[in-house]
């Protein structure tokens, strides 16, 4: 009779942990599908520092801020004026400008809105100001 129910448990302690193997299993390809998911809805904001005439604006400092977070990314433009911030959230506003030699642009948004994968947007700072 002990026999019998000590086999009874094993078998059903190896079921559960068959059970359990397979849910955790399913569970985590879930979730790397949500984050792969995810990943592909990302935004990407990329443009150029610009003169009122379209010359560009080498070392100009562009600063990015998340509406929801407050957190600010900047990015120090290259030598033909860009810049570039990848794996925006797709669900959150974000504010850019950008600012040369204490001079700064007009402040625009990425809308949650805008449901573009890669958004671009150049900025104008006027030097002669």
């Amino acid at each position: 009779m002990l026999c019998t129910w000590s086999f009874r448990v094993k078998r059903i302690s190896i079921v559960f942990l068959f059970a359990l193997a397979v849910l955790g299993t399913r569970a985590y390809a879930q979730g790397s599908r949500f984050a792969a998911a995810d990943q592909q809805q990302s935004r990407n904001l990329t443009g150029q520092v610009l003169t009122p005439s379209d010359q560009p604006l080498p070392s100009a400092v562009v600063y990015l801020k998340n509406t929801k977070t407050l957190a600010v990314k900047s990015f120090i433009t290259e030598n033909d004026g860009g810049y570039r911030f990848h794996a925006l959230a797709p669900n959150v506003d974000y504010e850019v400008y950008a600012e040369y030699q204490g001079k700064k642009s007009s402040t625009k948004t990425v809308s949650a809105f805008d449901s573009r994968a890669n958004v671009t947007l150049n900025l104008h700072i006027d030097v002669n100001k």
